[in-house]
Order: structure tokens, then C-alpha cells, then sequence
């Protein structure tokens, strides 16, 4: 197998009338997602598209599928473009692309107006009334390689300029038959997708999907300002599995919602992006003792996750949740300063990896590509790529792999070098808080503890006497009533930093 194509339609032609997607009051069959997808597959094929990338400037959901598999079809690879982002940043996005066409929809025909100069802007509504033609399809996907690239995700970029992780069909395919598999999700599954469609998380929705046969619920962004009438959601669509972010899961326990409501079908809970808070794991396993937890970790970098730790209900984690063993296929190796190799257990070094899916790299930059995805150091026989991926670990007495914070999330203060999050999950043991997030402010030479919870700034202050030592407790302690998050569903750290500038 070399297409992701080939899950499509093998899936297609066996549950031809199941459902696929669920979109509010939207549904389409397996059949309706193939068809719909070869005709604007078919358009496309006239426009040379072969290995270029194709934006999609619409909300997630059943079109945006359509736009994603059409555009595969013809060559190519999908980026999707979130409208709620800034337009300075979709246009940077725009600008790094490249990119001769803009795939929309009526919603959004104005903004992709307005953010391109000279692209050809498509209406996803007209692409799907193109005749097939099937053999210009076929001629196509004749000239497919396993490396060709089938999305590209942006994430963050240090200068300023957000960076494309292109990933290829091998990667997600290797990937997707491991996940699920490990984790037995099969047709009988209703995913419930959380996370944007630009965002890597969502890429174990819609390929669990499209190669078990299950039935993919995309939930409403604006649920997730509504606990209760998001589990109402779950509850009524039957959903069974949950591959979340963390502060997704936290949102609906922070208020207490599984008391409101808990939905029973619910089988398998997997949270990535953040540290799982002990408490709030706690609390769905209290109302869904029976599903299986799952800890996920890695960067988009890696496609998707590297390695992941299904929780033992009977262990206590008073620490930490492991973050795990790696995947099959994939291998993870800790670095110290000097690039050698850390075997000893409780050392701390980066977490780097390899493997098949590792991305090609950051699309048109290969500056940052080649800082990134490095040749291993261990090895000067033959090329034997590593992604490195910043972040720090450790191997436990239990052999398992354990996230110890970010290179940059390492401080120097009173002399101390600190890791940010020990204090975020001192913080969180505290009874009466129920999230907390800590931050630096270098200029002030100060860290900055947000949290949320019923308490008094002396009571937390006395609390993490017995727990840290005075020069790891927080100089300044702000409450919240509510984390801001990113579209990715993390903290949002960057309003915070303006916080602590007022």
C-alpha cells in the first residue's frame, strides 16, 4: 500500500451506504465521501497539481474532506487554512505556499478574495458537479510514490514566520496501522474529532476513520464553550472514542461536567499536547471506569505521536503519567548537551526520534528543515535521519519514558536552573486548584503562576512550602476563572505573557 486513496476506497466499496461524517444536521455515506472526492479529483487533474500544495480555506467538516481526498486525487496535497485565524497570518501562510489556487466555499469566497493577489480561487460547490473521469485518475495515481507528500500542517515558528510540516503517505500509513490496531478502533467506532483540521491531531480522526470503516462526528468549535451542551452532543451521536487535547478533557471537568452528564458509550479517552493533571484524569475515570485511558506524545514533526502509555487504573501516578514506550516502527533516543546517548535511567536529555514517520520536513525552508531533521549522531555510516524535538525526558525505573519539560521552558533563576512545568504540577496537587500554568518573565527576573480554583494566594504560597523549595515557588500567583486557549486547544501562553505585563 502507498495511497492513503486505497484506505478510501477499499473502505468505500465495502460499507458503501454507512455513514462516514456527521456534521451537525450534515451527513454523508462512504460512498458519497468517494465519489464526491473524484469529482473535484477529476477537475483538479487539468490544473497540474502533481506534488504542489493545494490550500483549503474553509471550517472543518464534510466539504473540507471532500476538498482533502479530491485534491489527493489529483496529486496533490491539502493544507488546510482555518478562517478564524488572522489574516497577516493566513496571507504568510499563503505567501510560503506558493500556491496558484484557493479551494473555498460560500462562507469564505471573501476572505480568500481579499487574501490573494493572484490565486484562482474554486468554489468546492461547483468542483463537485465535475464528471468523473476515471481514467485520468488512474493515470495519476500511476505516477504515485509512497513519499509523495499528503498534507502540510503549520505550527509556530521562532522567527516569526510559521513553519509547514509536510508529511507523506508512507508516514500516515505506517502510523495510522499501528494506532489502530494498539488500540483496537474498528468500524464499530464513532471518533469524535475534537481538534481543527490544521492541527495533527485530527489526522488520527479522519485516518482511523478512513481505514476501519467508523464514523467520524465532527464536533462544533462552539461547543466547547458549553460543557453541558457538549456532552449533550457525545451522548446523543453515541460517540465511543475521544483523541483529545488535554485542556479539551479539562475543559468539561473543570465544571464539574461528567456530573451533568456521562456519556456511556464512550470506550477509549486519548489526550496529548499537555501533561494530563492527575486530578482531572481521576475524574473521568471516576464516571468512565471501563474505557481505556491512553497518554499521547509527540510533535507534528513526527506525524502525530511517537509513543504513548495506556494508564494502569490500579497505579497511583503520584508524580507523573509516563509518557510511555514508543510506537512499533519508531525509535526514541535522548541526547545529552554533547550529543551522546543517555542510557542512564532519571538522566535527562532531549527527546529525539526516528522512524518512518518523521516528516519530510518544513515546507520551502530548508534552513529550519536541516537545524531539525539532522543526521544521527551516533551513526556516521549512512544517512540515518533524527527529528530533535526540544523537548526533555528521562527513562524511569519502569523503563518507561518520562516528558521533563522544554529546552526553552528550562529557566535560570537565583542561580537555579528550573523546569517551569515541576512547578505547574506542584501547583496542581494543591486540593482546591484545578489548573495552573506557570510562566517567566525574564526581564523581571520572575515566575508568574496562573491558576484556577477556589483559594487564597497565602494558602498556595504555604502549600508549596511543603512541597518545593523557596526558590521554585512563584513570586506572583494570579488567579483566572479560565486558561485561554489556542485554536489547537492548548493554553494559550501568549496572552497569558501579556498578562504579566500589565
Amino acid at each position: 500500500m502507498k495511497n492513503i486513496l486505497e484506505y478510501l476506497e477499499k473502505t468505500a466499496y465495502e460499507n458503501k451506504d454507512k455513514i462516514a461524517v456527521i456534521e451537525e444536521d450534515k451527513k454523508c455515506t462512504y460512498i458519497d465521501l468517494l465519489e464526491n472526492s473524484k469529482r473535484i479529483g477529476s477537475y483538479l487533474s487539468e490544473k497540474d497539481i502533481l506534488r504542489k500544495p493545494i490550500p483549503v480555506l474553509m471550517e472543518k467538516g464534510i466539504n473540507a474532506l471532500y476538498a482533502f481526498f479530491g485534491i489527493v486525487y489529483a496529486g496533490g496535497f491539502y493544507v488546510l487554512l482555518n478562517p478564524e485565524l488572522p489574516n497577516s497570518r493566513l496571507k504568510t501562510i499563503l505567501d510560503v505556499l506558493e500556491s496558484k489556487i484557493i479551494i473555498t466555499d460560500a462562507e469564505n469566497s471573501n476572505l480568500a478574495v481579499e487574501l490573494s493577489c493572484d490565486s484562482e480561487i474554486l468554489d468546492i460547490q461547483k468542483l463537485q458537479k465535475c464528471e468523473i473521469n476515471q481514467e485520468k485518475l488512474d493515470k495519476i495515481r500511476g505516477q504515485a510514490l509512497d513519499v509523495d507528500p499528503l498534507y502540510a500542517n503549520f505550527t509556530s515558528g521562532s522567527t516569526g514566520v510559521p513553519k509547514g510540516v509536510v508529511v507523506c503517505h508512507r508516514s500516515v500509513i505506517d502510523f495510522i496501522n499501528v494506532f489502530t490496531d494498539k488500540f483496537g478502533i474498528n468500524k464499530n467506532d464513532i471518533i469524535a474529532n475534537q481538534a481543527p483540521f490544521d492541527f495533527d491531531v485530527s489526522v488520527k480522526d479522519i485516518y482511523s476513520c478512513i481505514k476501519t470503516g467508523a464514523t467520524l462526528v465532527v464536533i462544533p468549535r462552539k461547543l466547547f464553550m458549553a460543557p453541558t451542551k457538549l456532552l449533550d452532543y457525545l451522548t446523543e451521536n453515541n460517540t465511543t472514542t475521544l483523541i483529545w487535547a488535554v485542556s479539551a478533557l479539562c475543559l468539561i471537568t473543570t465544571f464539574h461536567g461528567l456530573e451533568y452528564k456521562t456519556p456511556k458509550t464512550i470506550n477509549k479517552v486519548m489526550f496529548s499536547g499537555e501533561v494530563m493533571p492527575l486530578k482531572h484524569l481521576k475524574e473521568w475515570i471516576k464516571y468512565i471506569p471501563d474505557a481505556m485511558y491512553v497518554n499521547l506524545y509527540g510533535p507534528t514533526e513526527i506525524t502525530c505521536n511517537c509513543a504513548y502509555h495506556i494508564v494502569d487504573k490500579t497505579l497511583p501516578y503520584e508524580k507523573q503519567i509516563p509518557t510511555g514506550q514508543a510506537f512499533d516502527n519508531e525509535q526514541i533516543i535522548l541526547l545529552d548537551e554533547n550529543n551522546n546517548e543517555i542510557k542512564n535511567k532519571k538522566a535527562v536529555g532531549e527527546i529525539c526520534v526516528k522512524g518512518t514517520a518523521l516528516a519530510l520536513g518544513y515546507y520551502n525552508n530548508m534552513g529550519k528543515t536541516n537545524e531539525q531533521f539532522v543526521q544521527n549522531p551516533l551513526n556516521n555510516k549512512y544517512i540515518d535521519m533524527i527529528y530533535r524535538t526540544g523537548d526533555l525526558g528521562y527513562i524511569g525505573e519502569d523503563n518507561n519514558l518520562y516528558f521533563s519539560g522544554r529546552k526553552d521552558f528550562q529557566i535560570k533563576h537565583q542561580g537555579h536552573r528550573i523546569e517551569l512545568e515541576e512547578i505547574q504540577i506542584a501547583m496542581e496537587k494543591i486540593e482546591k486548584i484545578e489548573r495552573a500554568c506557570c510562566l517567566y518573565y525574564e526581564e523581571k527576573s520572575k515566575i508568574y503562576g496562573f491558576y484556577i480554583g477556589n483559594i487564597t494566594k497565602q494558602e498556595i504560597h504555604d502549600e508549596l512550602k511543603n512541597i518545593l523549595p523557596i526558590f521554585m515557588i512563584p513570586n506572583v500567583l494570579i488567579q483566572i476563572d479560565q486558561f485561554p486557549m489556542t485554536k489547537n486547544g492548548k493554553i494559550d501562553r501568549n496572552i497569558l505573557k501579556e498578562m504579566m505585563k500589565k
